[in-house]
């Protein structure tokens, strides 16, 4: 019966050959030792002979024995220094190899979440559709449901269209894990992407440019390029003035490509691009004050 041979990882053929050269260093360490007490003998040796007055050809034999031995020394010394630098890349070859699978498997994950976001978005699809086409296909005519069923097929649309950008964004995110240059810290969410509090509506958007805006005695900063729950109350200015779109938009899709969701840093408060969205807010608002008078 034939027996196959399993091929060893990268893991185990480093750790296999970190410990080769660990135990081959250890035997040549040993070497030395004993070549170096050996020195040391031949050394108390010739000192000794000449101490005595030894004949010329004895402290020449003597010195011959201590040199050879000296020589021999100096020889393991190299090799043990080579050995060490042998071991040391070993070491490091390790190290890269299990950093290396703790990315591959960190990478797994990540593309193991995009594909469950794919097979489940069109169960949303679905479920959606069924739920704006219960009031489209029925033979009366209500405003309220219409209204309902048209809220229903906006919000399906932009899920849709968060799920391909987010499934696009993962996968490039693993990518770049896979290769050693991501960012952990950007996988998390910022504080722009924050759940937003349930006392203000917000529509999740895209800046194009970075924005402000105020909530209460807090000023908010977003950058551009960045996924933001905007209060609703400013989306229709920011929309007009094209500082923000919707995530279906094709132009968001190429900026999500090229730049991402997270933004570019946020933004100083002297910023020159910055664009106050109350106070664009309040320039377009018409004073009912000054219709009335």
């Amino acid at each position: 019966m034939a027996f196959f041979k399993r091929e060893l990882g990268p893991i185990e053929r480093f750790e296999n050959a970190l410990k080769e050269k660990l135990a081959a260093r250890q035997k040549l360490a040993e070497r030395l030792g004993v070549a170096e007490a050996e020195l040391a003998e031949k050394r108390t040796a010739a000192e000794r002979l000449a101490v005595a007055g030894a004949a010329n050809a004895r402290l020449d034999r003597a010195e011959a024995a201590m040199r050879a031995v000296e020589d021999r020394t100096k020889t393991m010394r190299a090799e043990l220094l080579e050995f060490d630098e042998q071991v040391a890349s070993a070491e490091r070859a390790l190290a890269d190899a299990k950093a290396q699978r703790d990315r591959d498997a960190m990478a797994d994950q990540i593309e193991a979440m995009a594909a469950a976001i794919e097979r489940a978005a069109p169960g949303f699809d679905t479920g959606a559709t069924a739920l704006a086409d219960a009031v489209t296909k029925s033979a009366m005519s209500i405003p309220e449901a219409t209204r309902f069923s048209s809220n229903v097929d906006a919000v399906r649309r932009e899920v849709l269209a968060a799920a391909d950008l987010i499934c696009w964004e993962l996968r490039s995110a693993a990518v770049r894990t896979r290769a050693g240059n991501a960012n952990l810290a950007s996988l998390t969410l910022s504080e722009s992407e924050q759940t937003p509090s349930a006392e203000i509506g917000r529509q999740l958007i895209y800046t194009l440019h970075p924005l402000l805006w105020r909530e209460g005695d807090e000023v908010r900063r977003v950058p551009a390029f960045a996924l933001v729950g905007l209060p609703k109350t400013l989306l229709p200015v920011a929309l007009q003035h094209q500082h923000v779109d919707h995530l279906n938009a094709r132009r968001v899709q190429t900026l999500m490509h090229l730049h991402g969701s997270a933004g570019l840093g946020e933004p100083e408060s002297d910023d020159p691009q910055l664009v106050d969205l109350d106070a664009l807010l309040a320039e377009e608002t018409p004073s009912t004050q000054a219709d009335v008078a």
